[in-house]
């Protein structure tokens, strides 16, 4: 990627972006606590989620999982891959900064285990002060994947894109569901996420889309239990729609998503 003279500009960006709105941010809110109001975005459906620290690798793997799809289009098609990938490099960038303009705002975290049984929990409760949980950038950043090289995949290959689509899909509800096993995330983040990436592009991220989205996770795991599992869904999906709606009448798109946060109870800083 750095290597394109096409990319190579737009990549850098991309990373400073990245740092700007969250790494920056982020350790500036935490040395600095109190300018900006920190709620607590727990449900009580968190509960029924088991901890399962074996998810780690597949929560870690959100960053490779765009990376690689990058290298497989450049790999594959060449030179007609670097639109598709210089968009996408760009689209990173304005996630990061779309997702700064709640954070900046209302800042938000959630009840996470300190758990150093798994080596690579390490760089998680060292370097990430869990201050940016809604919306979830995780699931935003996956949902942006899946939904921009499936459409690239269609363009490309035809009707041999469709295993291809079908493991991006995988791999987003599979990096969804661990960042809700490894107690990063609530289930109230989803749905922000969700919703910011229907305002962000919704061509790409409809509704039918988001509900069909939700409506897959933890269907191929045994945990949590079948019932738990479907009301965790349907809160998913229900919390959405809340948001699409009061969306519709918002000044801007971020004030269902800040009215929601100062609904919350408060962290003391």
């Amino acid at each position: 990627m750095l290597g394109s003279n096409l990319l190579r500009v737009p990549a850098l960006r991309c990373i400073a972006s990245i740092m700007k709105h969250f790494f920056f941010a982020q350790y500036r809110a935490a040395f600095l606590p109190g300018r900006i109001p920190v709620s607590k975005a727990d449900h009580p459906l968190d509960t029924r989620i088991p901890f399962w620290p074996e998810k780690i690798t597949i929560y870690l793997d959100f960053v490779a999982f765009w990376i690689r799809c990058l290298g497989f289009l450049l790999r594959n098609y060449g030179r007609r891959a670097q639109e598709p990938d210089l968009t996408f490099l760009e689209s990173m960038g304005q996630l990061y900064a779309r997702a700064g303009q709640v954070y900046s705002r209302n800042l938000s975290t959630t009840n996470r285990p300190f758990y150093l049984g798994h080596p690579r929990f390490l760089p998680i409760h060292g370097l990430d002060p869990h201050l940016m949980c809604v919306p979830s950038l995780h699931v935003m950043v996956v949902i942006r994947t899946y939904t921009f090289f499936r459409e690239v995949l269609e363009t490309f290959a035809g009707e041999n894109a469709a295993p291809l689509s079908q493991e991006l899909y995988r791999g987003a509800v599979a990096i969804t569901e661990a960042v809700l096993y490894i107690k990063q995330h609530s289930v109230n983040c989803v749905p922000a996420a969700m919703y910011a990436m229907t305002r962000f592009e919704p061509r790409l991220f409809p509704p039918e889309e988001a509900v069909r989205f939700a409506a897959e996770l933890f269907k191929g795991e045994k945990l949590p239990a079948s019932a738990d599992a479907e009301e965790i869904r349907q809160h998913i999906i229900n919390l959405y729609r809340r948001f699409l709606a009061e969306g519709e009448t918002a000044k801007d798109w971020t004030q269902p998503l800040l009215d929601f946060l100062r609904e919350l109870p408060s962290k003391a800083n």
